[in-house]
């Protein structure tokens, strides 16, 4: 299943409808501005998965109300057969699959990234926490800052995603990365 931006983006602003909040009480206390969020509730900006969580937080939801529009179900354990993780893209040339969205109460949140080789630098974002990246197809060029790493097959590096980070596909081939993102 690949969730697509405008899904997420109208489960945030109908539960903020049912909530009775405005954009501007969420926006203050996820830490954007007005119009930064507005753009996040019509999709004409992705939510960076950082601000998704804290939106969901707000909302007092687990995150996977607002990318599948039900809750986690899976108090003990939750299996993730290989490609049944839930598919987001995020925009074009990056995507990652879900592997823990069934599970309640989950405290990291565990993913498969593919990058398609493109000619523009990915945007760097932040988020809280701290994130594992572990290549497991093609090369991946980390951007930390203004320094690039590339990332072989079988690489990994551990970083604090506070810092403004991107990554890319290289050599004008795709790749495919796990993710963990503890927040």
């Amino acid at each position: 299943m690949v969730l697509l931006p405008e899904q997420i983006a109208a489960r945030v602003q109908e539960l903020r409808g049912i909530l009775e909040l405005t954009p501007e009480n969420i926006a203050s206390q996820i830490g954007v501005d007005t119009e930064t969020y507005k753009k996040y509730e019509s999709s004409q900006t992705d939510i960076p998965v950082g601000k998704l969580y804290k939106i969901a937080a707000v909302l007092g939801v687990d995150p996977t109300v607002l990318l599948m529009g039900e809750g986690p179900r899976m108090a003990d354990y939750t299996i993730v057969r290989g490609g049944k993780g839930i598919d987001i893209q995020r925009f074009p040339g990056y995507k990652f699959s879900s592997l823990a969205y069934n599970y309640i109460g989950r405290e990291m949140e565990p993913m498969i990234v593919t990058l398609e080789p493109g000619e523009d630098a990915p945007e760097l974002v932040t988020h809280e926490g701290q994130e594992f990246n572990f290549v497991l197809d093609g090369r991946v060029g980390v951007i930390i800052r203004d320094r690039e790493f590339e990332l072989d097959v079988g690489d990994s590096i551990y970083f604090n995603p506070m810092l403004p980070h991107g990554q890319r596909a290289l050599d004008n081939v795709s790749a495919r990365f796990l993710t963990v993102i503890n927040e």
